[in-house]
């Protein structure tokens, strides 16, 4: 199928996905000694020193990918961490998405400091990513309908609404030129936001029933989705104002949620429809879905991707109480 839309002159040509997704890659899993404390959004500092946090019982916790050994540093109750990410000096941000603050944890000092939202309204963060010299840091606010800027060294909370109601800004990405883009979960949209201006602009997708979740941002600049609701993978190109999508195997059922991408330009996913959850790659090269991997645990639903380029791993948390490491890119022996 082939069509124009309207103002955005955006083409989009849909195919069924590849049957031959026939590599897998070598998955790894450490149980979580927290019970159905939901661990989630793990984020590499090094190949071996992996942060995470328990959504359900409120935590940030460490392990050891070496010696498998996990250390759990608890929050205040009710603070419901919904995702963390590690700067290169080892100090751990996470997002208290109950507790409408961005949290900030020094493991070598063992402080933790909180950063409350300067608007009551802005609720929940929820999705957080660093710009490219971490002097800031950008978040979604699903149900405030928000997207926020923490800069680091003031303190400072920016917060822009976004233009549609009820548009749950979920997924987020920096680009490579410094742009934001976000994945508008409640609606058939995504949202690009300039660091300069903080001018948003929304781009409609090709189908009205999609809702992307999370997304990918490549060096060439392309934004890669996946969209939820009907099971696809999708390209936005912001230069030509083009899509293409591509239905993930098993379609609609297969609720594609978690994302990542290597270093080779790739695309991974994870069905969280599927029982197991199924870890897929994609190569924009070939248009084509070459991996197909069963997740050891079952997976549950796999929420949040975080790829470590020195290590070829994609890392992921599971609703079965596990942490996962996916080898994506093997690295050569030493």
């Amino acid at each position: 199928m082939f069509r124009i839309l309207g103002a955005a002159a955006a083409a989009v040509f849909m195919t069924p996905a590849s049957a031959d997704a026939s590599e897998t890659v070598d998955i790894r899993e450490w149980k979580v000694p927290y019970e159905n404390s939901r661990p989630r959004d793990p984020f590499a500092h090094d190949e071996d020193s992996i942060w995470f946090v328990g959504q359900r019982t409120g935590y940030l916790a460490h392990l050891n990918a070496e010696t498998g050994d996990i250390h759990k540093v608890d929050l205040k109750e009710g603070s419901g961490p919904h995702n963390l990410i590690v700067g290169s000096d080892g100090v751990v941000w996470y997002a208290g998405n109950k507790t409408a603050l961005i949290g900030r944890y020094d493991p070598t000092t063992k402080a933790t400091e909180e950063i409350p939202m300067p608007d009551p309204a802005a609720r929940d963060p929820h999705t957080l990513i660093f710009d490219a010299s971490e002097d800031n840091i950008w978040f979604t606010l699903q149900g405030a309908n928000m997207i926020g800027r923490l800069n680091i060294e003031s303190r400072s909370v920016d917060l822009i609404p976004s233009q549609t109601e009820r548009s749950r800004p979920y997924g987020v990405k920096l680009a490579p030129d410094g742009s934001i883009w976000v994945a508008l979960f409640g609606t058939a949209k995504l949202a690009h936001v300039s660091p300069d201006t903080m001018e948003l602009k929304e781009i409609d997708l090709p189908r009205d029933t999609a809702r992307p979740r999370r997304l990918e941002v490549l060096a060439d600049g392309s934004v890669w989705y996946v969209d939820y609701a009907d099971g696809m993978l999708g390209r936005y190109d912001p230069k030509r104002e083009r899509f293409k999508e591509w239905a993930l195997p098993g379609e609609r059922a297969s609720r594609p949620y978690g994302m990542a991408s290597d270093s080779k330009g790739r695309v991974w996913m994870v069905a969280s429809g599927l029982e197991p959850n199924v870890f897929l790659g994609f190569d924009p090269e070939t248009e084509e879905f070459f991996s197909a991997t069963e997740v050891p645990s079952g997976g549950g639903t796999i929420r949040h991707m975080h790829y470590h380029e020195p290590s070829g791993a994609v890392w992921f948390g599971t609703d079965t109480n596990y942490v996962g490491r996916a080898i994506v890119e093997p690295q050569p022996a030493d």
